[in-house]
């Protein structure tokens, strides 16, 4: 009986996770200072948010320089990388985001073929 009611729970999470991120894309964006490569990868990913997920997307731009605490605890290992968090499932992309169809892949806002 309590492991049926964990279930429920959980599936009730599940759902309530996924109907959060249905809509609203949570980004961030991690660079290292002011270079080209990190200035780049900002004006590549506003153009591509603004143009498939206008008023759908927040976007957290960190600098791991001032924040390098936040590479170990992320995971990052090049720069710039693009976390997705929301929606469902969790995705990274590398580079400085000029490739737009990997980008969208990445994004889940283009089918693969």
């Amino acid at each position: 009986m309590k492991n049926k009611k964990a279930k429920v729970s959980t599936e009730d999470f599940d759902l309530t996770i996924s109907g959060l991120g249905h809509d609203k894309y949570i980004l961030r964006l991690y660079i290292t200072g002011t270079t080209h490569r990190s200035a780049l990868a900002i004006t590549n990913l506003k153009k591509i948010c603004e143009e498939y997920l206008e008023g759908r997307y927040e976007l957290e731009v960190i600098d791991l320089y001032q924040k390098p605490h936040l590479a170990k605890d992320e995971q990052i290992i090049a720069a710039p990388t693009l976390i997705k968090k929301l929606p469902l499932p969790f995705r990274r992309i590398i580079g400085d985001m000029t490739d737009k169809e990997r980008v969208l892949m990445g994004l889940d806002l283009v089918k693969v073929e």
